[in-house]
């Protein structure tokens, strides 16, 4: 089944990411998209994630397609519209940075070209039909600043946002209220998990990614734990079906784990 089929009708949807690596040896992606061929509807394919040069998403899309994945990225027939890391963090500090487009701006030109026209207009011959996805983070430090994410998820859905894909959430609670909230919009939201491997990089996300905070009792029971990465596999899971029955999918992004998504999904009786 395609995401498009999987997101309109119903079914709780399973995406995952393939970032693809610094250089032309394409070994472990095949190898990944092998493992979870079958296993899931979607698979992001990050461009330059971390502002980091690295093979083109569009080339990693095509061999994804070739062993029967779909992917999510510009050209294929999914799209998720994301605000880029900044040059600064990545390994080329002199890029120049663009902002022709916000990602508001992005996904109504999609939809332009879905509607057979270009930016100015113009009708185009033979036009595009991309399904397209946006983000949103349901944890937020303050009110207004949840106002501001509904707010904008608002925006996205009005020029053309068809699901959402969240930030990695470790709070039920919160993202219970946020949902609560974005239920008026009637979109698909699908949640995002990140596996801990560990307790630095629970706090290094509480610290540097913004939208996320791991609780500390979570911090706790990897900091306790012998077998690390059993332990995340174990919080990752929990965390699935306790947030499963307020969304309508979940998004996983392994950094570096993808080969342990299907053991995962099975952990959660996902498989």
């Amino acid at each position: 089944m395609a995401l498009r089929e999987a997101i309109e009708s119903g079914k709780f949807v399973v995406t995952t990411e393939v970032g693809p690596l610094k250089g032309t040896d394409t070994s472990e992606v095949m190898e990944v998209a092998e493992i979870l061929k079958g296993k899931v509807d979607g698979v992001n394919v990050t461009d330059q994630q971390s502002a980091v040069m690295r093979l083109g998403s569009l080339a990693t899309c095509a061999l994804l397609v070739q062993k029967g994945l779909e992917p999510v990225f510009l050209g294929i027939k999914n799209v998720l519209v994301i605000s880029g890391d900044f040059p600064t963090l990545g390994d080329h500090i002199d890029a120049k940075e663009v902002y022709d487009l916000d990602s508001e701006q992005l996904i109504w030109t999609i939809n332009q070209m879905n509607g057979g026209h270009d930016v100015a207009g113009n009708e185009l011959q033979g036009k595009t039909d991309f399904l397209v996805g946006a983000v949103v983070k349901p944890v937020s430090d303050t009110d207004a600043s949840t106002e501001l994410q509904l707010a904008m998820m608002e925006k996205k859905i009005s020029v053309g946002a068809r699901f959402f894909q969240t930030q990695a959430v470790y709070e039920v609670d919160a993202f219970e209220r946020f949902m609560k909230r974005a239920a008026q919009f009637k979109v698909p939201v699908l949640v995002g998990i990140i596996p801990l491997k560990s307790v630095g990089m629970a706090r290094y996300m509480n610290k540097n990614v913004s939208g996320v905070f791991v609780p500390e009792e979570l911090i706790d029971e990897m900091g306790k734990a012998e077998d690390k990465t059993a332990t995340g596999l174990q919080i990752a899971a929990r965390l699935i079906n306790d947030l499963k029955d307020l969304c309508q999918g979940v998004h996983i992004m392994a950094i570096g784990w993808e080969k342990k998504v299907p053991e995962l999904l099975q952990m959660a009786k996902l498989a």
